[in-house]
């Protein structure tokens, strides 16, 4: 099983060991034609059915429905922290959550086995962040429609990039891969750089309405757009190396991190644009 992403290849030659004998990976929707199981029951023995295999890889409906789950956690999360937290505490209340999120995220990202749990309590976490985010903008700010707006944004991009991906138009190659992580990891540390200097009182320009603060969002749109290729590859390939089901989750984790990012960047790009009028 060879793969350019290193880690998968680690966790593909573990789910390998964790398989029982003669148990084969699935395809993308289950055993594929050929494989010890496609169309057929789980044997028996002595009349009485067999356990299922001790572990069962992951497919992309997996990953799918965990998607969709987390998006309906955020989803609930951002309505609750929307409508509980008071005006007054909208700021404190989001750097908060916003943090909690980062050190979620970062432990999630450099765990080597699946925790679901964790990936949840990031779900509710950051839902809380975007809901607060999104109050403060609309509301706080006035921007009017501006949280449809962004929503409609973010998930139009992700279903062009899936489209994309989908008909190999861009493609998780080593050379993208390498770049992408060189960018978004200078992006993260030239943010970080920038809300320090905030907290200082130092403005660089790079998040405030003008030249500047638009350019830069638009890279990081571009950046969180393409974001989702290496997501979409590490789906396939999860599913290709036969992980075991419960990386489905941390799949999904990924998709949601990037859908996070991107809306988040539709709405700061909004309000410049909106702020222009």
């Amino acid at each position: 099983m060879k793969t350019s992403n290193p880690v998968l290849s680690r966790l593909g030659q573990a789910a390998e060991r964790e398989r029982s004998a003669g148990y084969s990976p699935a395809g993308p929707y289950g055993p594929a034609a050929g494989q010890p199981g496609y169309g057929q029951p789980y044997p028996t023995a002595e009349g009485y059915p067999a356990a299922p295999p001790a572990v069962q890889p992951m497919t992309i409906d997996d990953v799918v429905v965990k998607t969709v789950a987390l998006l309906g956690i955020t989803g609930l999360s951002a309505v609750a922290a929307w409508n509980l937290v008071p005006d007054s505490l909208l700021g404190v209340a989001w750097i908060g959550a916003a943090v909690v999120g980062l050190v979620l995220g970062f432990i999630i990202s450099f765990s080597r086995m699946a925790n679901p749990a964790l990936v949840v309590a990031y779900a509710v976490v950051e839902g809380a962040f975007v809901g607060l985010v999104s109050k403060t903008y609309q509301e706080i700010m006035g921007f009017e429609g501006i949280v449809l707006q962004a929503v409609i944004a973010t998930f139009g991009v992700f279903f062009v990039m899936a489209m994309l991906y989908r008909v190999k138009a861009i493609r998780a190659t080593p050379k993208f891969r390498r770049g992408m992580i060189a960018v978004m990891g200078g992006l993260f540390a030239v943010m970080l750089i920038n809300f320090v200097l905030a907290l200082f009182g130092v403005t660089t320009g790079l998040r405030s309405n003008g030249t500047v603060g638009i350019i830069f969002s638009l890279v990081c749109i571009v950046v969180a757009s393409l974001s989702f290729i290496l997501s979409f590859n590490e789906v396939e390939e999860g599913v290709r190396l036969g992980l075991p089901q419960r990386y489905s989750w941390t799949a999904a984790f990924g998709i949601l991190v990037s859908l996070i990012w991107l809306y988040i960047e539709m709405l700061r790009l909004l309000s410049f644009l909106q702020g222009d009028d």
